[in-house]
């Protein structure tokens, strides 16, 4: 097996961490790393905002003007580092969708570097990532939304592991419909496929 397949089974979001978190070189390091995702044209359309320290206290003043709230939000200050995750997009002809995956197809995988890595990650969200008072906290740009925060910190040693279950990979994956035969399992579907003289496109 794998390190990477295992790395992935036994990843698990850590709602509760302690005061410790990686340094910033140490981040780089995975960043650079999670940065490898799939990117139709190479368009990086990303970035990741560090928040430490009087950063968190900032987003928990940002959290309330936006919710109307009169007393600061506490929820930044549950883990020492909190990395913002935001889709840059770009002037492309790759779909603002397209570009949008690509952000939280990197926040998945430096998450799973970070897990990895031994480190307690939990993937926050809300309505008020859309909000101005949280964009303009975080220096976000007109061509710019925020998608979340990894919440990061250290492991808690004696941390009770739960148990996700299991996911039944059947119930998610199948064929494409159409009369096709296939050699694994001779399966055979109800519609026609081409000729040997037809000309096969995706």
């Amino acid at each position: 097996m794998s390190g990477a397949l295992e790395a992935v089974r036994t990843r698990r979001s850590w709602s509760k961490v302690t005061d410790e978190a990686p340094t910033h070189a140490e981040l780089l390091t995975l960043v650079s790393a999670a940065g490898r995702v799939a990117d139709h044209s190479s368009l990086r359309p990303w970035r990741l905002i560090e928040l430490r320290g009087a950063d968190r206290e900032r987003l928990g003043k940002a959290i309330a003007k936006s919710e109307g709230d009169k007393k600061p939000s506490g929820k930044p200050l549950r883990a020492p580092l909190l990395i913002g995750v935001v889709a840059s997009y770009r002037k492309s002809k790759v779909p603002r969708w397209e570009q949008e995956a690509v952000a939280a197809g990197v926040a998945h995988m430096l998450s799973l570097l970070l897990d990895d890595a031994g480190w307690g990650v939990f993937w926050r969200t809300g309505s008020y990532t859309r909000s101005k008072a949280v964009a303009k906290a975080h220096g976000l740009k007109k061509n710019e939304e925020l998608l979340g925060w990894l919440y990061v910190g250290g492991k808690p040693p004696r941390a009770r592991i739960g148990r996700r279950k299991a996911v039944d990979a059947r119930a998610h994956l199948s064929r494409m419909p159409g009369k096709t035969k296939y050699r694994d399992d001779a399966t055979t579907r109800d519609a026609g496929t081409p000729g040997d003289g037809d000309a096969a496109q995706a």
